[in-house]
């Protein structure tokens, strides 16, 4: 075939899991893919209630958990400013926030982009790997022009979905510019293996000192890593020795139970990114649409880029599904939806980073003074509920300067 309904640049996590809903719809998809073999790239692996929601509205949840996608049903936030008696005295309960969805779902990020890369093949797609991407014409005739075992191949679509991450080839063909606010703070991240003691269900979060920790475990004694810390150390965790460095800011006081991560051996590459949002302010054109990263991106401090993904994945899809053949289809509801959704995962973002990922005395004293005011005013907490039940769980006015000053200053 030279000529598909859909071709998906992009065969990782949003552009297979696209490619199985389209192709089980009885779809011509042509997935392309530039790797040989997906490589750790330090996130994805963590799927919101609310992702888990749209995995399952896609069809998708059963597959992924047969690939060995397992829950977490316990939260607990560790701080300098409370003792661990008292932050384990309130864990939190993951199941509460979705019916049906027993906690966040998390799964290895390759083997959750192999998963479903041979979904989509299963489907019907037809999937390529080591497909290198040359050109991208968009308009009425949409086509990919691409280099396939050493010969140059151009395939003609009615609808090019983008799905190739941050760098997104097809965005810059459309002449789509990324918004991107300030950095934040350093965010660095690391697998680690041979855990003992931590258990498989439980996720944590804490901040002591200069460095602030999160922790989720994959199963099978790894455990997924994150630390944040200020941009004007770059270089804490550089050289051959930075990844058993990294390792060694997690032993805290105020949360003992690291010391099991830091017993553990580093299992993957220790890559330290900005924490900043980017976005799009319309993710489509003339014969082509973004999916995922593609599309811009949140901040990871609320580790929420699996569940954007598949919600976006999941509109497309409907939208797709909904259109007559024949007729272009309407991503206008698509872009504002998104535009929104991003907007309150901004906003809470950025509030996190406050909260969780700014140091010294100043800032421990506010978050301290923060536990003991959401102790007698739960409300304060409820930025949390956009991390785990979705953006749109919340009334608009959660999403405010009103708001914040509330929750960082009680007034």
């Amino acid at each position: 075939m030279t000529h598909w309904d859909i071709i998906v640049v992009g065969g990782g996590i949003g552009g297979s899991a696209l490619a199985s809903v389209m192709a089980r719809k009885g779809k011509s998809v042509l997935v392309l893919e530039q790797t040989a073999k997906f490589q750790d790239r330090v996130r994805g692996e963590w799927i919101a209630p609310w992702g888990v929601v749209e995995t399952k509205r896609l069809g998708l949840y059963d597959t992924l958990v047969k690939a060995g996608g397992h829950h977490l049903v316990r939260h607990i936030a560790y701080d300098e400013g409370i003792t661990p008696e008292m932050a384990e005295a309130m864990t939190l309960p993951l199941g509460m926030f979705h019916e049906g969805v027993p906690g966040p779902l998390c799964i290895g990020h390759p083997h959750h982009c192999q998963t479903l890369f041979d979904e989509a093949g299963r489907a019907g797609a037809t999937t390529l790997r080591e497909a290198q991407v040359l050109r991208v014409t968009l308009g009425s005739n949409p086509s990919v022009t691409f280099m396939k075992d050493g010969v140059e191949q151009t395939a003609t679509g009615d609808l090019i979905v983008a799905a190739e991450g941050r760098t997104s080839l097809v965005r810059q063909a459309a002449g789509i510019s990324l918004n991107q606010d300030a950095p934040h703070h350093w965010f660095a991240g690391l697998l680690v293996d041979g855990v003992k003691g931590w258990d498989d269900d439980l996720q944590a979060i804490g901040t002591e000192g200069n460095f602030g920790f999160l922790a989720f475990p994959q199963g099978a004694g790894k455990v997924r890593v994150y630390g944040g810390y200020a941009l004007n150390e770059k270089s804490r965790f550089s050289g051959e020795a930075g990844a058993r460095r990294f390792l060694d800011a997690f032993e805290m006081q105020s949360c003992p139970r690291n010391r099991h991560l830091v017993e553990g051996q580093p299992a993957g590459p220790l890559f330290s990114f900005f924490n900043n949002d980017a976005w799009t302010d319309q993710p489509f054109a003339d014969g082509m649409v973004l999916v995922g990263d593609s599309a811009g991106w949140n901040d990871p401090i609320i580790g929420l880029g699996l569940s954007i993904t598949y919600r976006d994945v999941r509109i497309v899809t409907d939208i797709l599904s909904a259109t007559p053949k024949g007729q272009a289809p309407d991503f206008r509801p698509y872009a504002e939806e998104r535009a929104e959704r991003m907007r309150r995962l901004r906003f809470t973002a950025k509030l996190a980073s406050i909260l969780d990922m700014e140091f010294g005395e100043e800032a421990a004293r506010r978050r301290q003074q923060y536990f003991e005011r959401k102790a007698q005013d739960p409300s304060l907490g409820m930025h949390g509920f956009a991390v785990m039940a979705g953006p749109e769980s919340l009334p608009p006015d959660v999403f405010t300067d009103a708001y914040q000053q509330r929750v960082l200053h009680g007034h």
